[in-house]
């Protein structure tokens, strides 16, 4: 017996009328939520899923070419995926062999808090984690007034940076930060870095993740602008890290 439920993008998804009891993430933010939630239930995570640091479950490849064989040989209820993180192409050709999944789409905080239960408690089946009521409770209330702008590049050679609508600048403008890309426009712009430096920013953050900037690698590139290196999972996911960035980004 199946169930019918439909995912954020609006697709239908069979769900098994028990709790989900196999699941695959194809997400690293999902993965750690997941594995915080049910961890019995995670059988397949990808190549990038690094939290839990024990995590130990069938890996199959990365976000943007996952192993479609090694996952259907996981015989999941269900993989779990993201309209950013993983390509269309992929999640069509799961569905064609069979393979159900769920697709999340994210740009804001309580967009991630309200995709994240409706996964977990009406699609799973599983009881409302307690990391994730006490996200809802931290990062409940209105958005404050920014009191700094802050550059966050993800990429250089070329430089890229965050821009809007995106996960990460919602988070950051809910302690006080407006990120800022010297005037380029787009989610995830191409910004030459003397631009981005005489923004009249007030703080680069550097995180290390996708790319991994570090002491000598991203600060030498800002004369006029300070900077500080970041954990790039507090700023870019969405499970129970929500419950630690929002102690360390209120730091800023």
């Amino acid at each position: 017996m199946t169930r019918t439920l439909r995912d954020d993008l609006g697709h239908e998804v069979a769900l098994p009328t028990t709790p989900v009891c196999r699941v695959v993430s194809l997400v690293p933010s999902l993965t750690e939520a997941v594995a915080a939630t049910a961890p019995e239930a995670l059988v397949g995570a990808t190549d990038w899923c690094t939290h839990p640091a024990d995590l130990d479950v069938t890996r199959v490849r990365g976000t943007k070419n996952p192993d479609r064989a090694a996952i259907a040989d996981l015989r999941p209820d269900l993989v779990v995926a993201n309209k950013e993180e993983n390509r269309e192409l992929d999640v069509q050709r799961m569905r064609a062999d069979g393979i159900q999944v769920w697709v999340t789409d994210i740009e804001t905080v309580p967009q991630a808090l309200a995709s994240m239960r409706r996964l977990f408690v009406e699609a799973c089946g599983w009881s409302e984690p307690e990391w994730l009521v006490e996200a809802d409770r931290l990062w409940a209330g209105p958005v404050p007034g920014a009191h700094r702008r802050v550059v966050v590049p993800i990429w250089r050679d070329p430089w890229m940076v965050v821009g809007h609508p995106t996960f990460t600048a919602d988070l950051l403008a809910r302690v006080g930060c407006e990120v800022t890309t010297a005037g380029e426009p787009g989610r995830y712009p191409h910004v030459d870095v003397d631009r981005l430096d005489a923004s009249g920013a007030d703080l680069v953050l550097l995180p290390d993740e996708p790319y991994v900037f570090t002491a000598d690698d991203g600060p030498e590139a800002f004369a006029r602008t300070a900077t500080r290196l970041v954990n790039g999972r507090l700023l870019t996911w969405y499970g129970p890290s929500l419950v630690e960035a929002r102690a360390a980004l209120t730091g800023l």
